[in-house]
């Protein structure tokens, strides 16, 4: 294999030829021995943050030339053609493309300056190619003096981060709805059939499974709307802010115009900051957010194991999920609850990253946080694991859910549970009676009527009508 010999200031690298990535991508890789993968979401967001960049870079020469004409004075300036070609491989990142090239793992220190360089390496080196130069070539196209024009590690690589969480926000946003839209549907199928309603694991009083499906589908509907939320706490950007966020080094008409530009490319609501200071010294909108994501991944562990528990053999599987793969490499025929175990896993991974993402931003000192790069991972990793686990609740369990309406409704006869319904007609003591005479035998509420003649039988069957049981609360005529 060819390679070339790039160097810095702490000394020189052998890298092989053909490589998009550079020295200090290299040294990252040394340095951080971690395995896990730095998420493309993010990988591609810098792709998008650096054409505004550029494009504004762009706008700034032409604004000067349109301004100054013959009297431009000698400034600091990416030439035209190379211009072009670092805008262009910006856009290649942004679509994903090089990804290879980028080495960095997800665990690093250095406040992200290795992600940054990384990006910028392939920028140039994509650049050269289209030069007709070879990568490594700096001289015509430079990953600092050119790919990183007007921009630091402090500010593109946080706003990147904002970039792709609010492009999973959307995706975020959506799944909660689809599943959310997934319980209302189970909701009208089921809203007349009767179930007994749990408390503390016993048997309670009489409800149904429209009700237990409106629960899920107003949970989720909250979670809908603090998702939606969530931009209006993320949009905020420190673009232009340079390293601590007063924009040394930073024209300011680039300063103003950025955001702008990032806006317009990605159709993404991106405000810069009123204080850039602030906006890149503390990180608590991401702990904000987080805690967003935390309240989801609690409903939807809530969600999961009701419903595992009422698809359990243990309570005579009221409920029966879609049959997705063998459970067992010995037990023949068994069916597992893999999909409610995913999501209580995913769920658990997010609780985790909320209290790694809150730890982890208390840990910013005075101007910077040197912890984005696990930050941004946690919290990207968390909004993926959200996403996965709404789309595959709706598809793989709730869409093929069924319930035994008609074992539900015997098992509700035969319970003291619906003893607690008579109470407004015979009396808490008598309806006492009622449940422990229920509860040996297994009769059911018509049986031990027909027996004690409490009521009349079709009194009782009015009373045990699906609208009176679960209507709010009775009035004076039930009585009468």
């Amino acid at each position: 294999m060819e390679h070339r010999t790039e160097t810095d200031f702490l000394g020189s690298r052998r890298i092989p030829a053909e490589a998009l990535y550079g020295i200090n991508a290299l040294r990252a890789r040394e340095n951080f021995p971690d395995t896990t993968i730095f998420y493309e979401e993010w990988y591609r967001a810098m792709g998008l943050v650096k054409q505004a960049c550029y494009l504004t870079a762009s706008s700034y020469y032409k604004a000067l030339e349109q301004k100054l004409g013959s009297a431009m004075p000698a400034i600091r300036r990416v030439p035209a053609p190379v211009l072009e070609a670092i805008t262009e491989a910006a856009r290649e990142v942004s679509a994903g493309q090089h990804v290879a090239h980028f080495i960095v793992p997800a665990v690093s220190g250095g406040a992200g300056t290795s992600i940054n360089m990384n990006v910028n390496e392939i920028i140039a080196n994509v650049a050269l190619l289209k030069l007709g130069f070879n990568p490594g070539n700096y001289s015509e196209v430079d990953p600092t003096e050119h790919a990183n024009i007007f921009q630091s590690t402090n500010d593109v690589v946080p706003t990147a981060l904002k970039v792709a969480v609010m492009l999973l926000l959307n995706d975020l946003e959506k799944s909660v709805n689809r599943l959310r839209g997934g319980f209302e549907a189970l909701e009208g199928r089921y809203r007349d059939n009767l179930r007994i309603g749990y408390t503390q694991m016993q048997e309670a009083v009489p409800s149904s499974y429209g009700k237990l499906f409106s629960n899920y589908s107003d949970a989720l509907s909250r979670d809908w709307w603090r998702v939606s939320k969530c931009f209006e706490r993320i949009k905020v950007v420190n673009l232009g802010g340079s390293a601590i966020g007063t924009s040394v080094a930073v024209p300011r008409f680039f300063v103003m115009e950025v955001t702008k530009q990032l806006q317009h490319l990605t159709g993404l609501p991106v405000t810069r900051g009123e204080n850039l200071s602030d906006t890149t010294s503390n990180l608590d909108a991401f702990v904000e957010v987080h805690a967003i994501m935390k309240a989801l991944a609690v409903n939807l562990e809530k969600i999961v194991n009701d419903i595992r528990l009422l698809a359990s053999d243990i309570a005579g599987a009221r409920l029966k999920l879609p049959q997705l793969q063998a459970g067992s490499s010995i037990m023949p025929g068994k069916v597992n609850p893999v999909i409610p175990e995913f999501v209580i896993s995913a769920a658990h991974q997010v609780y985790a990253n909320d209290a790694l993402i809150a730890g982890l931003c208390a840990q910013g000192c005075l101007d910077l946080n040197a912890y984005l790069p696990l930050i941004g991972h946690a919290l990207l990793g968390s909004l993926k694991l959200l996403v996965a686990s709404c789309n595959t609740m709706l598809t793989n369990m709730i869409s093929g859910l069924e319930v035994d309406t008609t074992a539900s409704l015997d098992q509700l006869l035969r319970s003291p549970a619906i003893a607690t319904a008579l109470t407004p007609y015979i009396g808490y003591h008598k309806a006492t009676e009622v449940a422990l005479l229920m509860k040996p035998g297994h009769k059911s509420i018509l049986e031990i009527n027909s027996e004690m003649k409490l009521l009349p039988a079709e009194k009782l069957e009015e009373i045990l009508k699906p609208s009176n049981l679960l209507k709010a609360g009775y009035t004076i005529n039930d009585l009468t």
